[in-house]
């Protein structure tokens, strides 16, 4: 047991005494922590960025101005006016996410198929393709105002007045329409008429507009965030510093395999190969220091994402002492076989790179997983940074009991085990 620790004492030295390179390895991932968690919503009270809407109005209507005034008003959108050719260029070159085009005469034309159905006006949007998430939002905001100012203007404007008589004599005279519901039609836009004339004399004798709105949605929602407990607000920090210490971390475990794969081949290991140690031995001494770094990176981050972002463990601190020792060894055991199946340092470390990159992307270590496509939810099943992830992020922001933590830490542990009897059985002693 001596040789052993004094092995991965060894280790621990070699690492600590590169105070350059600790540094390095603890600023970057804070730094981009930071970032990530900002952009992910920050501590939950963080102000979202609008959405950048241009709008060219070719009808220049009471209805179309009133359209503007609405989609202007809501605090989600930052609206400003444009010309077609302008507004295209600006969606194009991506300083717009939408452009909405409201086509001459759609107010007039708005107005009639409120009440008829008929001849519906179609609004241009222009938007850029890579942000269909906010088109989705623009276009629902978009609805609302449409028809909130479509209905002012017909139930107490001067157009609306203009609107309903013509649409009343289109519907008296029009034979298609069953006589029943013609009259149905008839009495209901008579009584918008009459309600219009009842306005207008309101309008005269007050001085200002007796109603100021027009219809609106008929429902509001009530919003919850569910997460740990009551008055507990969903940190993003948590999330983007377990994300990066994944990444960090793995890449460390890179280094150790590197390191590891240069030594074999310098024939370091020929010597190593004639003193009393055993092949478990001195894999296994590497394999505690990796872990025991790993779990220095994983306390640090975690530590100044507490004191500075108030990051809490708002679940078991036993499951996340769990997630945290399972991911250690198994990149301590990635590290591992990396060496034992690397060729040359320079090809090992090309595509072990790669390799890395993919697991931290596919794990959700820089976006949430739950924004891929269903198919790559289902692939990413099989990468062991998944489950880190999900690990990490029941335990601290979610707030999940122990048993959240044993899925994780057995399907990690499996992976250590899978990375681990790969480098035993494919690790060469020579300098080949």
């Amino acid at each position: 047991m001596i040789p052993f620790m004094a092995l991965v004492r060894k280790d621990l030295k070699l690492f600590f005494n590169d105070r350059r390179a600790v540094v390095v390895g603890l600023i970057a991932p804070i730094l981009l922590a930071s970032f990530f968690g900002y952009l992910f919503g920050g501590q939950g009270n963080a102000e979202t960025s609008k959405v950048k809407v241009l709008v060219i109005d070719q009808d220049g209507s009471d209805i179309s101005r009133g359209l503007i005034a609405q989609l202007a008003s809501d605090k989600s959108l930052d609206v400003k006016p444009s010309a077609l050719e302008a507004a295209r260029e600006a969606v194009r070159k991506g300083k717009a996410t939408a452009a909405i085009v409201i086509p001459k005469d759609f107010g007039r034309d708005a107005g009639h198929a409120l009440f008829t159905g008929e001849s519906k006006p179609s609004l241009g949007v222009l938007y850029d393709p890579s942000h269909s998430v906010e088109l989705g939002m623009v276009k629902g905001i978009l609805s609302g105002a449409v028809m909130q100012s479509v209905s002012k203007e017909m139930f107490t404007g001067r157009s609306g007045r203009e609107t309903v008589n013509e649409s009343l004599a289109q519907v008296e005279n029009n034979p298609q329409i069953p006589a029943g519901d013609r009259k149905a039609l008839s009495d209901m836009l008579s009584g918008v008429r009459e309600w219009n004339e009842r306005q207008n004399e309101r309008d005269n004798a007050a001085g200002q507009t007796a109603l100021s709105g027009g219809l609106t949605m008929p429902y509001a929602t009530r919003e919850e965030a569910i997460t740990s407990g009551h008055d507990v607000q969903y940190n993003g920090y948590a999330h983007s510093f377990g994300g990066m210490a994944v990444q960090f971390i793995l890449f460390m475990g890179l280094d150790v395999g590197i390191a590891l794969l240069m030594l074999r081949q310098s024939g370091l290991w020929q010597r190593l190969r004639a003193a009393p140690l055993s092949r478990t031995m001195l894999l296994g001494s590497r394999t505690v220091s990796a872990s025991v770094i790993a779990g220095f990176i994983l306390l640090v981050l975690f530590s100044f994402a507490r004191v500075v972002f108030g990051v809490r463990i708002l679940g078991s601190f036993a499951g996340f002492i769990g997630v945290c020792a399972a991911f250690s060894l198994m990149t301590a055991s990635f590290g591992l076989m990396v060496a034992a199946l690397g060729e040359t340092v320079e090809a090992t470390r090309g595509y072990s790179i790669v390799a890395t990159l993919i697991m931290v992307m596919l794990g959700g270590a820089w976006v949430p997983t739950f924004v891929f496509p269903q198919w790559l939810q289902k692939l990413a099943v099989i990468v062991p940074t998944r489950w880190a992830m999900d690990g990490l992020d029941g335990m601290t922001w979610r707030g999940l009991g122990f048993s959240s933590a044993v899925v994780p830490i057995g399907v990690l542990s499996l992976f250590t085990l899978l990375f681990g009897a790969v480098a035993v059985m494919r690790f060469r002693w020579g300098t080949d």
